[in-house]
């Protein structure tokens, strides 16, 4: 399998004050095309901070990165937004939908700025919302802003997908839901997918998982047998 994203060393700092913060200390990671893999580590382990700089919006301190062989620790600010538009969805725990906007014009605003996108208002019929792409985020439940939030992200037809404790905010149904859409979007369309929690149930989901402790990788385990969102319970 060609490797998706890779990581050589990876170092990230941040300033307390003048108090160093290491919040990642040498991670070294190969991502395969159109693996489901989940990140697992307990708040503070520096998940975050590795997703952040796998997506463009954060730099390394120290390491390399590379999307397909392309340095991104040697890009410019431009040149990461262009990966971040192109080749890259996110999907983070709290929705940060636009709210003077209806979940279609949410949605339909991610696709306009993709090269490749898809139909704005058949990802939001798959995700079960075609009675709601008129409606704003307020008239929305959690669970419908959550899946307004993949749609938008599905929507760019990205490379890799990269979720923020997407279930972090639902309830127990809701956040199957929205597992089923992830794991579906990777089997389907064959992308790359990584879901950053610190819930464990999850991994059984995953091709792979990642275990993050401390900023460093602390083992990583292989699922031969992935199980579905409905086998899954936490």
């Amino acid at each position: 399998m060609e490797i998706v994203i890779k990581t050589k060393n990876l170092h990230k700092t941040f300033f307390n004050g003048e108090v160093p913060v290491h919040a990642l200390k040498g991670v070294n990671l190969d991502i395969n095309e159109g693996e489901f893999v989940v990140i697992l580590g307990p708040s503070g382990s520096g998940k975050s901070t590795l997703l952040n700089i796998l997506g463009g919006m954060d730099a390394p301190t120290e390491g390399e990165i590379y999307y397909r062989g392309i340095p991104l620790h040697n890009m410019g600010k431009k040149e990461l937004t262009m990966f971040r538009r192109n080749a890259v969805g996110f999907i983070f725990q709290f929705y940060n939908l636009i709210p003077n906007l209806t979940a279609y014009e949410n949605v339909a605003l991610a696709a306009e700025i993709a090269v490749n996108p898809l139909d704005p208002a058949t990802i939001l019929a798959e995700m079960g919302l075609a009675d709601r792409k008129n409606h704003f985020p307020s008239q929305l439940s959690g669970g419908q802003q959550q899946r307004v939030a993949i749609a938008r992200a599905i929507a760019k037809n990205p490379d890799i997908l990269l979720c923020d404790e997407p279930t972090g905010a639902l309830d127990y149904e809701t956040g199957k839901q929205v597992l089923d859409t992830l794991r579906n979007f990777n089997r389907v369309m064959g992308k790359t997918v990584l879901v950053i929690t610190h819930n464990a149930a999850i991994g059984k989901m995953a091709d792979r998982v990642i275990y993050i402790k401390d900023g460093r990788v602390d083992k990583v385990e292989v699922n031969a047998n992935p199980v579905t969102a409905g086998e899954v319970s936490w």
